[in-house]
């Protein structure tokens, strides 16, 4: 019986070892190899972001970090300890390093340092089984050559979120080193610009001590993506925009390609990519430039003067003869109201082309009052008002282009004589972004419905003609002309290259109620208002004037015609003028820089200086805290706060009831053009 115990039981032994050792050997070999061999991810390079020279916008940098896996820290005084003596760490790093531990996702990387020497790297890597949940990595992070004047053309990259995370469950996602698209063409273009993550694999002993390192699969880098944008261009204008908040669109009027797309002020996106503070994020949100918002395609302005050529094509086309003129006295009375002009003693008898070059507000109350503007507002939108283009962004808004039956939709009101003259100068219900003044200034200059497109392999040639007569173009360009060229009111746009003219238009938008009161007294100029209450400046033109081939339009917000050499005309001059001779371009700015406190960088670090100053600069451990809540620029508080102060504002002036207090009653909107 005994026997036939030991029989059974050995029977049971040998068949628990055969099972083990055949039929479950794949799986406990994979255990102890994995007891043996780590493998981690290793994040892909991200493609670059290069002009349509093929300049880097957006590269990469061999970059050596060290992050802590909040979940994987044991003994984190001690760990914080040998750090602070390896890295070298000084104290304000280390109050930051520990705020950051306490507000992590516990298995989201916590930078420690980055952009390390070797020597500091290598003895953080030697020493990792005294640093548990420590993870030294050598890799690549991305790099905006250009900083702030590429912020909102290029967004950033930032490491995943937790949300981003539990949606996915990718590893990739929280290895240390790795970051994603947050805002932007870094954003719209992840998938193209991710790449594929390698595999790093290290044979190491049962205390995890390094014994040495295995094949590694290598990373694929992303793809490359190329744009249309002059890198060279888009620094420059930035650059040019000075202490301005505004925005600058160039477009080639033979294909539509964006040759830059500015809005300043902005923020360094390397700034963001390595990981905000607190104190940044809290001066940046609270800049009543709002440095957060993409101007170009987010901010909606009236258009002011800027659609009196667009508004004198729509005549033409409606049949008014271009010789038609118009007795301009400084005021027109329809009904019980009395309209001005920005020129109080008025303009005297105006045809059209006249009437564009002076800008004369009465000409087009008159023509649109007879008219009506149902009759204008399909040839602003054939021009690229309130028109939406299929770009790589997801944050176009696209301004309104108001007739009876929008108005009838919108307010359940009827339309009315007071709404067509606000509209007939470029205010009231209209509505647009820079990049459709841009649109509008490319297809008046080539009379082709232009599409805009801003990568390279999205160009769209061959774009169809608009329905309107070449001879009422002509017309409408020979105004232009003369706005900047023949004594109209852009005159401080002229430029100085022989055989190169520039055409285009100035306006103005007011963004304040002006009370009867204040008329009575004299209308306060720009210069003595706040700024949230000067009114907006901009130009939209084309160069050169007899064989158009570069488009440009300047919004400068609250900008109020205040200072010359930063005023639009001057502007679009100087960046119309790069296009043509870049040296002499750059002895302006040059000369322009000395004056407005120095270049972008200079006047940021100083800006950064103030604000920490004036707020008495919070405690390290909170100021310089990674601000790991920050939404994406275009998508913050501040930005969406702003974007519909501006509506709210617009629509508050177009919805004036009374007579005698709305802004074509007012006729200012050229009151500070020298």
């Amino acid at each position: 019986m005994l026997g036939a115990a030991q029989g059974v039981f050995g029977l049971a032994l040998a068949g628990r070892m055969t099972w083990l050792a055949v039929v479950e050997n794949e799986q406990y070999t994979l255990k102890s190899e994995s007891n043996r061999v780590n493998m981690t991810l290793v994040p892909p390079r991200r493609g670059w972001i290069v002009d349509r020279h093929g300049a880097p916008i957006a590269n990469n940098r061999t970059d050596f970090r060290v992050d802590i896996i909040p979940d994987r820290l044991e003994n984190k005084d001690h760990v914080l300890a040998l750090l602070r003596d390896l890295l070298k760490l000084p104290p304000e790093e280390m109050d930051r390093l520990v705020a950051d531990l306490e507000h992590a996702a516990g298995f989201q990387p916590v930078q420690v340092a980055e952009n390390l020497d070797w020597e500091r790297f290598a003895a953080v890597s030697v020493r990792l089984p005294e640093l548990p949940g420590v993870a030294p990595t050598r890799g690549f992070s991305r790099s905006y050559p250009a900083g702030a004047a590429v912020a909102h053309l290029t967004g950033y990259v930032g490491a995943a979120s937790a949300e981003q995370y539990k949606q996915t469950r990718d590893q990739l996602m929280v290895t240390p080193g790795f970051k994603l698209g947050k805002d932007g063409l870094e954003k719209t273009l992840e998938k193209q610009l991710r790449g594929v993550a390698g595999q790093k694999r290290v044979e190491v002993t049962a205390r995890g001590k390094l014994v040495a390192e295995l094949a590694t699969r290598p990373d694929q880098p992303g793809a490359n993506a190329r744009l249309t944008i002059d890198a060279g261009l888009q620094d420059y204008a930035a650059r040019r925009l000075g202490t301005q908040s505004g925005s600058v669109v160039v477009i080639d009027c033979l294909t539509g390609e964006m040759l830059a797309m500015v809005s300043m002020p902005a923020y360094d996106p390397n700034n963001f990519s390595d990981g905000i503070s607190h104190l940044e994020w809290k001066m940046l949100s609270e800049n009543d430039h709002v440095p957060l918002m993409n101007k170009v395609l987010q901010g909606l302005y009236p258009p002011g003067s800027t659609v009196k050529p667009m508004n004198g094509l729509a005549l033409l086309g409606a049949g008014v003869p271009a010789s038609d003129r118009v007795v301009c006295s400084g005021a027109l009375r329809v009904g019980t109201g009395v309209f001005h002009c920005h020129k109080k003693s008025g303009h005297g008898a105006l045809d059209l082309k006249n009437a564009i070059m002076q800008s004369c507000d009465i000409y087009f109350y008159e023509m649109i009052r007879r008219l009506g503007y149902d009759h204008v507002a399909p040839v602003a939108r054939s021009l690229g008002l309130g028109q939406k283009f299929e770009l790589p962004f997801n944050s176009q808004r696209y301004g309104t282009v108001p007739d009876t039956a929008w108005k009838l939709r919108r307010y359940k009101q009827q339309w009315t004589v007071a709404d067509s003259l606000n509209a007939s100068i470029g205010q009231g219900y209209v509505l647009s972004n820079p990049l459709q003044l841009a649109v509008m200034a490319s297809r008046l200059a080539s009379g082709r419905a232009l599409q805009p497109s801003i990568l390279a392999a999205d160009v769209r040639h061959g774009a169809p003609a608009l329905p309107f007569a070449p001879e009422h173009l002509d017309t409408i360009h020979q105004a232009m002309w003369g706005v900047v060229n023949g004594g109209g009111t852009g005159g401080a746009a002229r430029m100085l290259i022989p055989g190169v003219a520039l055409a285009g238009k100035t306006g103005t938008a007011q963004v304040r109620r002006i009370t009867m009161a204040e008329r009575a007294g004299g209308v306060l100029k720009n210069g003595q208002l706040p700024f949230k209450m000067r009114d907006h400046a901009l130009f939209q033109g084309f160069a050169p004037h007899d064989k158009p081939r570069y488009a440009i339009a300047v919004v400068l917000e609250h900008g109020g015609h205040t200072v010359r050499n930063l005023d639009t005309p001057a502007i679009a001059r100087d960046i119309m003028t790069y296009l043509f001779d870049r040296d002499r371009a750059m002895t302006s700015l040059i000369e322009g820089e000395a004056t407005w406190g120095g270049d972008i960088r200079t006047r940021m670090a100083a800006e950064t200086a103030a604000y920490r100053a004036a707020a008495n600069a919070p405690p390290l451990a909170v100021g310089a805290q990674t601000e790991f809540g920050a939404s994406a620029p275009t998508d913050a508080p501040a930005v969406q706060a702003a974007a519909a102060a501006d509506v709210a504002t617009a629509e508050e002036l177009a919805n004036t009831a009374a007579h005698g207090n709305t802004v074509a009653e007012d006729g200012t909107t050229e009151r500070d053009v020298p």
